[in-house]
């Protein structure tokens, strides 16, 4: 496996508050990305650079493709299919939670086409954030819970292990799945990383898990939060690579392109020091650099 650092550079100079989500869709063959308390979801064609965007009236965390055409988007006010061609927008799910205190997050859909989304508990203690899963039927339904920052879903290859992370935790879970039943095994940790202890400086801290991505050999790609990196994991969760970013905050990887091994990245500027923007004007842009191993395609919601 190797890195192409020296490709590394904005994939658009369009700077988000809180880059999330980046999807490439397997029909369409674009980048779309949220911006999470910008309430805008964006769409990039890489090889025109056009950017479109679409405004919300509240927080949208993560998009997914639809079986049916356009997409399934999370809001913190609930799920919603969305058709980008009309703005046309029809509501999935009600909230399950109080939306003055927790909000959905991180979302990915399985093989089978069964939406997981987890949720973020603002007030971050005690651990009341969960995973839900939004199945073909338009059933929601509490799946697991007892953390406080829902990220980092994901699929093996041959869909046997789900991953999911808290990153208030710095820990990543893996679970055995059930692919035709959606059932969930016994929690076990895949990786934790090691808090920012008292008084480190930002730049000798590792960071913690956000949002990752699967590559066609079964290893784990996440991004590290305040950290400046992206790991490639093993499937035993030990760390095989380092990507070194010119940015402290970045959010989420996802691969695409046509051969699938352009990794694109989401990072956030939002509430940062006015120094760190400064010094790291890439802050908040969709980052892309080559790889030479693929991603596996994003699967596409069943509802």
């Amino acid at each position: 496996m190797t890195l192409h650092p020296d490709t590394l550079r904005p994939a658009t100079d369009a700077a988000a508050l809180l880059g999330e989500s980046p999807l490439w869709h397997p029909v369409e063959q674009c980048l779309y990305f949220c911006d999470i308390p910008g309430h805008r979801l964006h769409r990039l064609q890489p090889d025109t650079g056009r950017l479109d965007s679409w405004a919300f009236d509240t927080d949208v965390s993560a998009c997914v493709p639809a079986r049916r055409g356009g997409l399934v988007l999370t809001l913190r006010t609930g799920i919603v299919h969305f058709d980008p061609a009309t703005g046309e927008r029809t509501v999935l799910a009600q909230p399950p939670y109080d939306p003055a205190r927790e909000r959905f997050n991180d979302a990915k859909c399985d093989p089978a086409g069964r939406l997981w989304v987890g949720t973020i508990y603002e007030p971050r203690d005690p651990a009341l954030a969960a995973l839900y899963c939004l199945d073909e039927t338009g059933h929601l339904s509490r799946r697991a819970d007892g953390i406080t920052v829902s990220n980092g879903l994901a699929w093996s290859p041959d869909a046997r292990t789900m991953y999911w992370s808290d990153t208030k935790a710095h820990t990543i879970y893996a679970f055995d799945y059930d692919l035709a039943r959606g059932d969930l095994g016994e929690r076990r940790v895949f990786a934790r990383f090691e808090p920012r202890a008292e008084g480190q400086p930002l730049a000798h801290y590792g960071g913690r898990p956000d949002g990752a991505a699967m590559d066609a050999e079964g290893c784990y790609w996440v991004a590290m939060f305040e950290g400046a990196r992206v790991l490639r994991l093993s499937p035993r969760g030990e760390v095989l690579h380092e990507l070194r970013l010119p940015v402290r905050c970045p959010t989420m990887p996802c691969f695409g392109g046509v051969d699938l091994r352009t990794l694109y990245i989401t990072t956030s500027r939002d509430k940062r020091p006015a120094e760190e923007l400064t010094a790291q004007p890439w802050a908040g842009c969709v980052l892309q650099v080559r790889v030479d191993v693929p991603g596996l395609p994003a699967a596409v919601c069943a509802v």
